[in-house]
C-alpha cells in the first residue's frame, strides 16, 4: 500500500488563507463538514493527516478532532488552528491534537509546522545538531531525543526547546521568548509560552522536566547555568 498524501480539512469552507497555503505547498487535501463525510471520501490508503480550523465553531471542531482519534484507523497527524482567546481549550486536549498554529497566521509559520508535522526521516550526511546533557535535537530533521528515546515535539515546541537549549542558564521572560522564538508580529500573548513549557515538560517527563526552570517573576531558563555546553 502507497503512503497515505492527502490531508482532511474541516470546515467545509476553509478560509482562502488556509487553502492557499495548502496549494501553494504542494498539499493534496479534501475539504469536510464532518466525520461521516471524512469517512466517506476517505482515500483508500487513509488520511495523511488533519488540519481543524476552530475559530468559527469550536465545539464541532473539537467534536470532528475526537471523531478522527476515536477510529478503528486513527489521524494520527492532526494541526488545529485557533484565536488566542481559545488558548485554554487546548489544556485538557492534549490527545486530541499533535500540534496548533494560532490565527491569523503566517502563512511561512503554517507551512514549516505542516513539513514538521509530516515530515520523514531522511539518510544522508551527518546532520546539525544541538546536543546538552542527553538532549539531542536535529536542525535538519526537527527530530528530538532524550537519551536515546525519541521526543514527539510540535513544531513550535521543538523551537522553543532548541532555542532555550542553545542558551543554557541564561533567563528569558516571557515577551523576550515570544520575541526571539514567535517573532514579534505574533498575534498570542504570554500565556502562548506557558501552553507550550507544560507540553514541553509533560514530554520531557517528570524525572527531566526540570530542565526547563521557571525563574519566579521573571521567566524561564535551560538547566542551572553551571553546565557545559
Amino acid at each position: 500500500m502507497t503512503a497515505p498524501d492527502m490531508i482532511v480539512v474541516f470546515p467545509g469552507t476553509p478560509s482562502p488563507d488556509l487553502a492557499r497555503t495548502l496549494d501553494m505547498g504542494g498539499y493534496r487535501w479534501k475539504a469536510v463538514s464532518g466525520a461521516d463525510e471524512a469517512s466517506k471520501i476517505e482515500p483508500q490508503n487513509s488520511w495523511m493527516g488533519a488540519i481543524i480550523s476552530c475559530d468559527e465553531d469550536a465545539e464541532s471542531a473539537w467534536a470532528f478532532a475526537r471523531a478522527l482519534r476515536k477510529r478503528d484507523n486513527p489521524v494520527n497527524s492532526v494541526l488545529v488552528l485557533l484565536s488566542g482567546a481559545q488558548l485554554g481549550d487546548l489544556e485538557l486536549r492534549d490527545d486530541l491534537f499533535d500540534d496548533f498554529c494560532l490565527t491569523p497566521f503566517h502563512p511561512r509559520e503554517l507551512e514549516a509546522r505542516l513539513r514538521h508535522l509530516f515530515s520523514s526521516v531522511d539518510g544522508g550526511a551527518r546532520p546539525e545538531l544541538v546536543e546538552h546533557s542527553g538532549l539531542v535535537l536535529n536542525l535538519e530533521t526537527y527530530q528530538a531525543s532524550f537519551n536515546g528515546h525519541p521526543l514527539d515535539l510540535t513544531f513550535m515546541e521543538y523551537e522553543l526547546l532548541k532555542f532555550l537549549a542553545q542558551n543554557p542558564g541564561k533567563v528569558f521572560t516571557r515577551e523576550m521568548l515570544l520575541s526571539r522564538v514567535w517573532g514579534y508580529e505574533y498575534y498570542g500573548g504570554a500565556r502562548t509560552v506557558d501552553v507550550h513549557v507544560r507540553r514541553l515538560r509533560a514530554k520531557l517527563g517528570e524525572e527531566h522536566a526540570n530542565l526547563i526552570q521557571t525563574v519566579r517573576s521573571v521567566g524561564y531558563r535551560f538547566g542551572q547555568g553551571r553546565w557545559g555546553s
